[in-house]
Formats: structure tokens, C-alpha cells, sequence
């Protein structure tokens, strides 16, 4: 779906999402990268920011430029991250905490809202609490690595709905005015019936050393994803922004999956596929195929999902052209660019929205917990070499343990 060399922008995307390079990203988005919006925002929320490492440093740092936050805690399992990312931020050194409990030192600190971007096994419980102190969230995805995981942040979503309290998963691709145009486009029509889907996720391999006594060395730099039950395989992880667009193209979530899955990449540690083929179906008829691979064979990056219908055909793209082709809604569209970045910056705009506007539709909520299910169930299906249903899934509820033991509390 994408051909020729990478552009600047999907060689930022794909290091940032590889852990292969967040280091140097984080430094050098730096000046102008991090200019405050023309319009100032006349409150200012307390925010606290779980994960200060990679990712998390770097969209603090976004936050702190919106203009509508004070940046008033940091939690990291590690101190000196934490320390590091507090004295970048400006944050008192009381408001540094670490070990895994450090979280909830954070929201009992003033914080009005947190934004979490710890490794995605610790999501729901922090969700969860975060909820239930009161406090706005904004988290990373994918939102669990389980189906308990997942329907606990429904829950925990949906009592913020309840309480008045803004809740919002960081999907990146929906955010686009390109992507926003063609979607809409199909939703009025624009392919005639959608009979099938093809989405990817290509990417340039995990990070995967040996492991030690404890779980501690795979907390960094995104080694955790080389391990289902702390990063939900590289389909939950890097895949997932594919399979999110595919449910937003659909409107609703696979009843079944098959296929094939394999652990390529020489030398492995943990337990996470690097190759898969899936087949999904849909109630209204719709076969969606993806393809997934994260190996470090030269493969140029995709993460998009192509859409056909009995009339046109579309693209809905990370980065590279995203259109309509075709039919009554024919549209050339354009090109997709610096969204990892833009797409945060418009998630974290719209999370201000949401709380000084006291809007909680917390409209990202269900298909980001269908987007993990799906995930889930492509997975699983693939492991286990059989068509699994959806319902089945469920059903199972499989919980996926991380041993803890050794770690600071």
C-alpha cells in the first residue's frame, strides 16, 4: 500500500513505535515542535503523567505546550526516570514518585487528570483507580492485554461517563482531516455495500534481550512489547492503529477470526509473534484480511487499511495518500503527515475540551475496547490455529498473569 523510500514522517512514526529511537526523538522535538496553540486556554488543568520514559517524556512535553495543563506529578516505576522527566517538566521534587505504587502517591498528589502510558498490563488498574479518585483520564493504547483487562477499563469508562469525567484512549489516525474526509465519505455510501477489508502493520522489528531474574529489564524502552502479557503482542501494539480504522470504517466489531501466526525473529525471548495472517468476519458479511509482521528485514512500514465496495474502493492511512476512489463520492484525498505527533496534540486538545467544556460522551471509549478484543481475538485464533468466535472469546475471559515478584512496590 506504500511504496518507495519512507518519508521523514513514517521514519519518525515507526522508530517512535519500536522503541528503536524515542531517545533521540524526545531531544529533538524541541523549539518550534512544541509551540503553544495561538489561543491560549484560560484554565489550567492539574495533570499528573504515569510512564515517564520514551513516549511518555515526550508527550508530557506536548501537554506542557497545549498551554491548559500545569504539569504537577510525575510516576515511573524507575526513580531516576521519573526525576529526569520531572526536572524537564518543571514538577516539584515532592511530586516525583516511583515503584509500581508510585501512581497512586500521584493521584492522591492534587492532580485533576492523569495521562497513562505505562506498559499496557498495568492499564486497566490504573484506569481504574484513576476513575474512582475522580480524576480525567487520558491513556495509551492498547487499553489491556486480556479480555478481564479490557472489559475492566469499559467499566471503568463508563463510570467516568457517570460521574462527569473526561475519558479519552489516544488513537492518532481518526484525528486526520484526510482520513476524517474519506471516512465520512464511506459512511455516506461512498463505496456502495463494503464487502471487504485489508488492512497491515509492518514494522522493523522488537526489542528482545535476554531476560533476567525479574521482569525489570523488559519495563524499558518498549522491550516489554516482545512479551504478550505485559505489551499484548505486536498485533495489540503497533497493528491495532489498522484494526481500530477497520472497526471505524465497519461501524461494528468481528464476530470470528482464523489464521496464522509465528515467531520469525532469531534468537527470541519473549513470547510475541512477529508474523501474522488473519482472516475476520464481520455479522454484515464484511471479510476483512490483515497482515502484520515486525521484523528487521529492510520491509518499507505500512499501517493503513484498504476498503472495497461494490462501487469504489478507499484508503485510510498512518502516513502516505488516503482517498476514494471512485463512485458518487470520489475523492483524490492527500497526503497523511506527521500525525504521530499532530494526532497527539489534537487528542490532548480535545481531552482539555472535554473537561472545561464538561463533555463526557468519551466518544474513543467502546471501539477502543472492541479494537482490543479484536486484537485479542485475531491472536488467539492464530495461536491456537482454528476459527474463534468472538463470543467464545468472551466466554473464556482468559487472563494473562505478569510475575511481579522481585519488583519495587
Amino acid at each position: 500500500m506504500n511504496s518507495g523510500p519512507p518519508s521523514d514522517d513514517r521514519r519518525i512514526s515507526r522508530r517512535d513505535f519500536l522503541g528503536t529511537g524515542a531517545v533521540a526523538l524526545t531531544a529533538g522535538l524541541g523549539g518550534a515542535a512544541f509551540a503553544a496553540p495561538a489561543d491560549l486556554p484560560t484554565r489550567k488543568l492539574k495533570l499528573g503523567v504515569v510512564g515517564n520514559g520514551g513516549r511518555g517524556a515526550w508527550i508530557a512535553k506536548l501537554f506542557q505546550a497545549h498551554g491548559g495543563y500545569e504539569m504537577w506529578a510525575v510516576a515511573d516505576y524507575f526513580p531516576a526516570v521519573a526525576e529526569q522527566c520531572g526536572a524537564e517538566l518543571g514538577v516539584d521534587p515532592s511530586r516525583r514518585f516511583a515503584t509500581l505504587s508510585g501512581y497512586k502517591k500521584l493521584l492522591e498528589s492534587g492532580v485533576d487528570a492523569v495521562a497513562l502510558e505505562t506498559p499496557c498490563y498495568f492499564l486497566p488498574e490504573q484506569a481504574a483507580a484513576a476513575v474512582a479518585a475522580g480524576k480525567h483520564v487520558y491513556m495509551a493504547k492498547p487499553v489491556a492485554v486480556d479480555v478481564p483487562g479490557a472489559l475492566r477499563v469499559l467499566a471503568a469508562g463508563q463510570d467516568a461517563r457517570e460521574r462527569k469525567q473526561a475519558f479519552l484512549i489516544d488513537y492518532q489516525m481518526p484525528t486526520d482531516p484526510v482520513n476524517l474526509d474519506v471516512v465520512r465519505r464511506i459512511h455516506a455510501g461512498g463505496l456502495g455495500k463494503l464487502v471487504h477489508l485489508r488492512s497491515s502493520g509492518i514494522a522493523g522489528g522488537l526489542k528482545d534481550p535476554p531476560k533476567t531474574d525479574t521482569i525489570e529489564s523488559r519495563l524499558r524502552e518498549l522491550i516489554w512489547v516482545s512479551d504478550v502479557a505485559l505489551g499484548c503482542d505486536s498485533l495489540g501494539n503497533f497493528d491495532i492503529h489498522a484494526i481500530d480504522a477497520a472497526l471505524w470504517l465497519t461501524g461494528e466489531r468481528p464476530v470470528a477470526a482464523s489464521g496464522r501466526s509465528a515467531l520469525a525473529r532469531p534468537d527470541p525471548h519473549g513470547d510475541a509473534r512477529d508474523v501474522c495472517s488473519l482472516v475476520y468476519e464481520y455479522e454484515s458479511g464484511v471479510i476483512h484480511n490483515h497482515y502484520g509482521q515486525n521484523l528487521k528485514n529492510n520491509a518499507a512500514g505500512e499501517l493503513s487499511v484498504a476498503a472495497y465496495g461494490t462501487e469504489a474502493n478507499a484508503l485510510v492511512n498512518y502516513w502516505g495518500k488516503s482517498f476514494l476512489k471512485g463512485g458518487a463520492q470520489h475523492f483524490g484525498g492527500g497526503e497523511v503527515t506527521g500525525l504521530y505527533q499532530a494526532g497527539a496534540q489534537r487528542n490532548i486538545a480535545r481531552f482539555h475540551r472535554a473537561i472545561t467544556a464538561e463533555d463526557w460522551r468519551n466518544e474513543t471509549l467502546e471501539r477502543s475496547v472492541d479494537g482490543v478484543l479484536t486484537c485479542l481475538l485475531g491472536m488467539e485464533a492464530a495461536e491456537r490455529g482454528t476459527r474463534l468466535t468472538m463470543r467464545e472469546l468472551l466466554r473464556e475471559n482468559r487472563r494473562r498473569e505478569v510475575d511481579l515478584r522481585g519488583l519495587k512496590t
